[in-house]
């Protein structure tokens, strides 16, 4: 087997600076050396705070299981967001697999360099980075264990020049392993998260070890969302329960976290997937697109909340 190594991004000019000064509190815990930090930990956690604490929210998009269409939610959360007129970053620490540079129609593009950082893509006025972008071919295979997997998260987080957000959305694979582990280690005060699952028991079940894992680490659960929920008929809108429904509200119920909204299946979905364009954004009029909007609503109003603890 081939041995596994790094992955070097490339970096701007001011990446490797250290510097702290994005808020200017004294009380800031980068502000200080912890005890038994190496000058190396010192310094790069500065630059680690000194990014995130230009980002006002930041939540992950998790879920039990695979195929239950997360990425497809975490890019329509992003878009939405940002059609609502908040500054938007999606992050996709998706390691083995990134899907995000493909439903944005991002394949391909050259990341660059500034002063501050490399430079995320741009996807319509969302800022987005994926290891994906640094894949010397589409089809090559990432082969690492977790330390390298937590060690390049650190960078997206570290090292690229996000610039001011009010929401940095994290697209994060299946499961409770490394990476949804590095992300919620890594962002301290993480905003929370969002689960998605599909309504059938097999997938729904799974949900439960999601809300386990975050309330073990301290991460809020901001909800749960059903993903395919009934077929909606391309013709009429009827929407129909193909497989089942209410497996997701039932668990989220069950867990005592909120319900955010149950997504019908839509072709048109698939589509605007694979022709890289955000399905909240194509088919801005659609009843799907309205629920998607109704998930974000649950998300903004934690802003008024997070603004009035500030003042």
């Amino acid at each position: 087997m081939k041995q596994e190594k790094p992955m070097t991004m490339p970096q701007g000019e001011g990446a490797s600076t250290g510097a702290c000064d994005a808020c200017g509190n004294k009380e800031c815990s980068a502000a200080s050396r912890r005890g038994g930090e190496t000058d190396r930990e010192f310094a790069e956690r500065r630059r680690l705070e000194s990014r995130l604490c230009r980002i006002r929210r930041k939540i992950v998009v998790l879920s039990g299981k695979g195929g239950v269409g997360k990425s497809t939610v975490a890019v329509n959360i992003a878009a939405a967001l940002h059609a609502a007129g908040r500054r938007v970053g999606l992050l996709d620490v998706d390691i083995h697999g990134p899907s995000v540079p493909t439903m944005l129609g991002l394949e391909g593009i050259t990341l660059g360099n500034g002063p501050d950082g490399l430079l995320p893509a741009d996807a319509g006025g969302i800022a987005v980075m994926s290891l994906g972008f640094l894949l010397p071919h589409p089809d090559e295979a990432v082969i690492w264990r977790g330390p390298l997997k937590m060690g390049a998260i650190k960078q997206f987080l570290m090292d690229v020049a996000w610039g001011d957000l009010d929401w940095l959305v994290i697209d994060s694979p299946p499961g409770t392993g490394d990476e949804p582990l590095s992300v919620c280690q890594l962002i301290p005060g993480i905003t929370g998260a969002v689960i998605v699952t599909t309504p059938q028991k097999v997938a729904a079940v799974d949900v439960r070890k999601s809300i386990t894992f975050c309330r073990r680490l301290g991460v809020p659960v901001l909800g749960v969302v059903e993903n395919m929920s009934g077929f909606a008929c391309p013709k009429c809108g009827e929407v129909s329960a193909i497989f089942s429904r209410g497996g997701g509200h039932g668990i989220a119920e069950g867990m005592k976290v909120p319900f955010l909204g149950a997504i019908p299946i839509d072709p048109a979905i698939v589509a605007s997937g694979d022709e890289g364009r955000p399905y909240v954004r194509a088919f801005a009029a659609s009843p799907t697109a309205a629920v998607m909007r109704g998930i974000i609503a649950s998300l903004l109003a934690l802003e008024a909340g997070t603004d009035a603890k500030r003042k």
